[in-house]
């Protein structure tokens, strides 16, 4: 079974890699989706955000990542999934995640939502809060993959913190 794991990711954070590694556990593939052209501030382009979130998930055979415009459902046809995977850091992303779904389903009634609950590490994590961290010269080790953290560090024109 295909899953697709759509969103943003600008940038990828923790608990990014971490749904994404334990949908990789439960699917035979999993495919990163990387939404090109969502309606928010972007820190990356599409192609950067692919390198960033692919370079996060070296060693996982089953998973790859790729760019996608457009609907969502009509992105996991083209990849031939039957599932889209999505992770649910608190009452507002159940909300959000809720009102998607039906949306969803009643666009393509024969895919499915999985949702995993965010680890508890992760539960605060967003890319909008660790670009203002960030911006703001705080430290986001430890909340970012290492690569990661050194690429928003560059963005805003920051030194690296140590422990990256």
């Amino acid at each position: 079974m295909t899953a697709v794991y759509p969103g943003s990711f600008d940038p990828v954070t923790l608990g990014h890699v971490d749904i994404a590694k334990r949908a990789s556990a439960l699917f035979d593939k999993v495919i990163v989706g990387v939404y090109a052209t969502p309606s928010k501030s972007l820190l990356f382009d599409a192609e950067e955000r692919i390198s960033l979130f692919a370079k996060s998930l070296e060693g996982l055979p089953n998973v790859e990542v790729r760019g996608f415009e457009g609907l969502v459902v009509r992105f996991a046809r083209e990849a031939g999934a039957n599932v889209i995977v999505r992770g649910l850091r608190s009452g507002s992303d159940f909300e959000y995640e809720f009102d998607m779904a039906f949306m969803n389903r009643k666009l393509a009634p024969d895919i499915d939502l999985v949702t995993f609950m965010t680890s508890q590490d992760y539960m605060f994590l967003s890319s909008s809060l660790i670009k203002e961290v960030a911006k703001l010269g705080g430290d986001i080790t430890g909340m970012v993959p290492p690569h990661v953290n050194e690429a928003v560090q560059a963005k805003f024109g920051l030194p690296v913190t140590e422990n990256s």
